[in-house]
């Protein structure tokens, strides 16, 4: 029996933001190595996640809607890791708007944060590109995965600015939103079920992922890819801006008014004091 009163082996709604901000409070707290590690492991993790999807992708035989979700559902991989395995991603760290508009974590402590995980995600998911184009993996189904990495590069170089914020921002609502109800499970099997449905749909629906697309990117050019370093900081800068906006704003900011302000107000509220958490591995 739940004792919570839940009816289901999860925490209630009201109870994930406590959570959030006791996580988002052991992250802002890293050491400046762990940070950076994890933030590498997370952009491999990523990359991980869109070399399955570009997998998925590289079989015609599929209808289109069928590749889209099996798609999405073989790029969940990734986000899987981060959670499970523990490691530090940008877009899911957005979150950490939450504690700081609460006043748990101060703004030098976000920026550090966002920073230093973006950077190192970076450099992870492009050495994967790297050991992956290496490996001659682009040359699975006669070549056609290769050729599938180099479409989907391209296809993200041509994208234009105003789209790829907002893609970029669709992605991010449902990879935070994810990264909430994770969460909310007690158990690895509930973070897994959490994970995979807004994960496989921001995939299917063809939204932007900034971490994904530092995978995705540099790998399309090693293979041949008309496009170059410029195209790609291009594509990244409108979509990591539009990710911000989904995961701070719409997702941290919006749960912050809906349950975290009124429960301040409330009389019965207790002084707040430090939370401590020895867990730092919010996805």
């Amino acid at each position: 029996m739940d004792p919570h009163g839940n009816g289901f082996d999860a925490y209630a709604p009201r109870e994930v933001p406590a959570r959030v901000r006791e996580f988002c409070i052991a992250k802002a707290s890293l050491p400046l190595l762990s940070l950076a590690m994890l933030g590498l492991l997370a952009g491999a993790f990523i990359g991980l996640g869109a070399l399955m999807y570009t997998l998925v992708m590289s079989d015609a035989s599929l209808g289109f809607a069928m590749q889209r979700l099996l798609g999405g559902l073989a790029f969940s991989l990734g986000l899987v890791l981060v959670t499970v395995a523990g490691a530090e991603l940008f877009t899911g760290n957005n979150l950490l708007v939450m504690a700081w508009a609460d006043g748990w974590i101060g703004t030098r402590q976000v920026l550090r944060n966002w920073t230093v995980v973006c950077a190192t995600n970076f450099v992870g998911a492009v050495a994967l590109a790297v050991v992956v184009w290496l490996s001659g993996h682009a040359e699975m189904n006669g070549g056609a995965v290769g050729a599938s990495a180099v479409r989907i590069a391209v296809a993200k170089a041509n994208l234009g600015p105003v789209e790829a914020f907002f893609r970029g921002m669709l992605c991010n609502v449902l990879v935070c939103i994810a990264a909430w109800m994770a969460l909310a499970g007690r158990s690895v099997t509930d973070k897994v079920v959490a994970i995979v449905f807004p994960i496989t749909a921001f995939v299917a629906a063809g939204f932007e992922h900034s971490i994904a697309n530092m995978y995705l990117m540099p790998l399309g050019m090693l293979l041949g890819a008309p496009i170059g370093v410029l195209d790609m900081l291009l594509n990244l800068a409108p979509v990591v801006a539009g990710n911000l906006v989904g995961g701070s704003v719409l997702v941290a900011l919006v749960y912050h008014v809906i349950y975290v302000r009124p429960a301040r107000r409330a009389p019965s509220q207790a002084a707040p004091g430090a939370p401590t958490s020895t867990d730092a591995t919010l996805r």
